[in-house]
């Protein structure tokens, strides 16, 4: 018995994941939605996500955005905001105070405008790539990367 080309193979053990797709995973944490089903909120106040959605019930508690939102407004700001105050000083010529009353102000609100989004698509991130417990997997440190207590 010869199998023809066009028969699929057999898989043995089939996955049990739901697919994750990163893109869709990102956009809906930058809406402020839950990465999972995008209709429940992920955050309950400014930059505090929710411990488990309200629509899903998919657990979020456990996120470790840390740091990563910070950096990457900085880095985005840091190119709009500088390249912007070098056209503006290019095209005006103003003293220093006045830029400093023009661009602190823009650097201050365009921070605050996108760090919630940003870190709602770091969320939506790990959720995508199952990383930090998203993936139903312990995910806490190995014995080996405790250290062994000598300095």
């Amino acid at each position: 018995m010869t199998g023809s080309p066009s028969d699929s193979p057999i898989r043995f053990g089939g996955s049990d994941e739901s697919e994750r797709p990163l893109g869709r995973s990102i956009l809906r944490g930058m809406l402020n939605r839950c990465p999972r089903c995008g209709t429940g909120k992920l955050f309950r106040a400014f930059l505090k996500p929710v411990d488990r959605c309200a629509v899903c019930d998919e657990n979020i508690s456990h996120q470790r955005a840390d740091d990563l939102p910070p950096y990457l407004v900085i880095l985005v700001l840091g190119h709009l905001i500088v390249g912007g105050y070098m056209l503006t000083d290019m095209t005006f010529k103003l003293p220093l105070w006045a830029h400093l009353a023009i661009w602190a102000p823009i650097t201050i609100i365009a921070a605050l405008a996108i760090i919630q989004p940003i870190k709602g698509g770091v969320i939506g991130l790990q959720w995508a790539l199952r990383m930090h417990g998203f993936g139903g997997h312990d995910d806490t440190p190995e014995e080996w990367d405790q250290g062994n207590g000598r300095s």
